[in-house]
Order: C-alpha cells, then sequence, then structure tokens
C-alpha cells in the first residue's frame, strides 16, 4: 500500500495521524472551559447588579444544583433569607416572586460554576483514557483543576461575609473571587494557546518582550482587582462624570482615613479615583508598546500588540459609557467581560510567544 493510500485510509478512519491532529480535542475542550468561565464572570456581575448574591444562604455542592420544586421548597427557601440582615435591612419589602428574581440570579452562578466542574473533569477521563494528553502538560491541568476548586472555595467565603452582619459581600472577598476567576481564566487561555497544532506559525519573542507583556498583564490584573473593589462598594454610582471628579481632575478629601490604604479600598471617592489612573496608566502603556512594536520585524508581536491596543481603548470607552450612564447593566457586563478579554489576550500573547509547547 502506498503512502498516499495509507494516509487517505487513516482520514476516512477518522484516525489521529500526527500529534497535532490528537491534541485538537484537548485544544477546544480548553477553549470552551475558558468560554464559560467568561460567562460565568459575566452572570455572576449580573448577579451582582441585581443585588442577588445573598439570595441562597447555604452551600449544597450536590442537592443544591436542582432548585426549589415546589411552592413549600420555595417558601423555605424565602424563609431562610429572610433571617439575614440584608432582608430584614434592605429588602424587607419583598414578597416571594420578588426573591425568586434575585435567587435565579444567583442559582445561575453557582450552576455554572458546577457545569464548569463537570465540563472539566469527565473529558479529562476521556482524554486520559484515549491517551491524548502529552505527560508534560499533566501538571499545568493540575493547576487548573487548582484554580478552578479555588474559585469556588473563595465564591463561597465571599458569600458568608453577608449573612451575618453585613448586607452586602465584603469587597476584599469579592476582589479575591473576581481576581482567582481572572487567574483561571488567564491560565486556561495560556495552557489552550500551548497545545498547538505543529504546522502553527511560531515566532518567539525576545526576553524583553515577555517581560514587557507580562508586566503589561500585571497590571491589567491589578485593575480588574481595583474594580472589585469599586464594585463591591458600589462605588460607581457616585461621582457620574468625567473627566473630572466631584469638580477637579484630582478631587478633595482622597485620604480621610488612617492607615493611608484603607482610603484606597474602602472609601468610594478614592477607590474609583485609583480604578480612573489605573485605566489611563494601562491605556499610555499599551500606547507605547504599540509604538514599539513598530520598530520590531516579529509580525506576530505586532498583531498581538495592535489587538491589545484597540481592545484597551475599547474597554476606556466603555469604563467611561458606564459611568456617565449610572452603571447601566448591559455596559457594566460588557465592561467587566472586555476587562477578562484583555486579560485573556495579554494571557494568548505570552503563550504564543514562548518556545513551550506539548505537541510531542
Amino acid at each position: 500500500m502506498s503512502l498516499d493510500l495509507e494516509n487517505a485510509v487513516a482520514s476516512l478512519g477518522g484516525a489521529a495521524s500526527t500529534p497535532s491532529d490528537r491534541l485538537k480535542p484537548v485544544r477546544i475542550w480548553l477553549y470552551a472551559l475558558a468560554a464559560l468561565v467568561l460567562l460565568m464572570v459575566a452572570v455572576g456581575g449580573a448577579t451582582r447588579l441585581t443585588d442577588s448574591g445573598l439570595s441562597i444562604t447555604q452551600w449544597k455542592p450536590i442537592s443544591g444544583a436542582i432548585p426549589p420544586l415546589s411552592t413549600a421548597d420555595w417558601q423555605h427557601e424565602f424563609d431562610l433569607y429572610k433571617s439575614i440582615p440584608e432582608f430584614a435591612q434592605q429588602n424587607f419589602w419583598m414578597l416571594l416572586d420578588d426573591f425568586k428574581f434575585i435567587y435565579w440570579w444567583e442559582w445561575s452562578h453557582r450552576f455554572l460554576g458546577r457545569l464548569i466542574g463537570v465540563v472539566f473533569a469527565i473529558p479529562f477521563v476521556v482524554f486520559l483514557f484515549q491517551r491524548r494528553i502529552p505527560g508534560r502538560l499533566a501538571p499545568w491541568l493540575a493547576v487548573l483543576f487548582v484554580l478552578g476548586g479555588l474559585q469556588g472555595a473563595l465564591g463561597w467565603w465571599m458569600v458568608t461575609s453577608g449573612l451575618t452582619q453585613r448586607i452586602d459581600v465584603s469587597q476584599y472577598r469579592l476582589a479575591a473571587h473576581l481576581g482567582a476567576a481572572s487567574l483561571l481564566f488567564f491560565a486556561l487561555v495560556f495552557v489552550a494557546r500551548l497545545v498547538r497544532s505543529e504546522t502553527a506559525v511560531r515566532l518567539k519573542f525576545d526576553a524583553r518582550w515577555m517581560w514587557t507583556l507580562a508586566l503589561f498583564g500585571l497590571l491589567v490584573f491589578l485593575q480588574i482587582l481595583m474594580g472589585a473593589f469599586v464594585a463591591g462598594m458600589d462605588a460607581g454610582y457616585g461621582f457620574n462624570t468625567w473627566p473630572l471628579m466631584d469638580g477637579k481632575f484630582i478631587p478633595d478629601n482622597l485620604i480621610v482615613v488612617e492607615p493611608i490604604w484603607r482610603n484606597v479600598f474602602e472609601m468610594h471617592l478614592t477607590a474609583q479615583f485609583t480604578h480612573r489612573m489605573i485605566a489611563y496608566l494601562v491605556l499610555t502603556v499599551v500606547l507605547i508598546l504599540f509604538g514599539l512594536s513598530r520598530l520590531s520585524a516579529n509580525t506576530m508581536l505586532k498583531g498581538w500588540v495592535q489587538i491589545l491596543f484597540w481592545a484597551v481603548l475599547g474597554q476606556v470607552v466603555l469604563g467611561i459609557l458606564t459611568l456617565v450612564l449610572v452603571i447601566p447593566v448591559p455596559l457594566a457586563l460588557a465592561h467587566q467581560s472586555l476587562a477578562f478579554m484583555v486579560f485573556g489576550l495579554v494571557s494568548a500573547a505570552l503563550a504564543d510567544g514562548t518556545a513551550i509547547s506539548f505537541e510531542k
């Protein structure tokens, strides 16, 4: 049998004749997980904006996947919600139908978390049996598993902060929860890009550019965390003008409590001001990177920096519109989601610029 005929038979039979063929399902699986994480972040943002996050007061990893199925079940969940401060001090006007609205948002958020666990576990076992996962990839998948588990634990830890003495969750725990989600998303995109085809064109980036992109990614990550503090304190609902805040570019009363660091994380004005300043810094840095990349002969690098430039510019515009229109839900969700996409783009660029590969 000739070589051409052998290849044709393999193709008709669906056989994976090259390492890149065998890794393609793994790559698709990882991208699907990243997409689900992004969707979960958007639903989590909607849960936050609708004040729905404390509607489910218990953590039941298995049975909690089934929503209330009868009037009695619904009433039981509502009675549990009535026992926490948020209902007594803020939502005492709610009837059962009002409660159902916020309950479904939180249930959907938790259901997506469970779904991500299933989508991770089942294909992983299948790929192990098919021997599609190279030995060098296993430690990376272990890291993804740990990050996913950490995200779930942080989510419940965040919720518990609002069940006894507060009427909302701690902004510190919200930042930890969102930060873990962003790291999981970053890692999923990074590993997915490393699981690439043998025929993929790779133009390894200079070490200085790798460090530069990594530091830029760190800056984006810090901005995501700062955004969590702004959201956690509802700080975006005040000072809804741009470019001035309270009539000034640098407003008065930025430092009013001691120690100084508490102003950034606990004072509405200072938190929003810090978020604005980091945004300006991100935009300035990406402009500089865009200019410097024009001097590079690496076409792949140029392409990634150009994409990052337009994504950041779009994110800044979305941020301004979200602020001045006083946090409309669709714009706020788009703003948060695009922030994750920018972080994911940095991850993809770093993966494409490295020599790490699981091809063999």
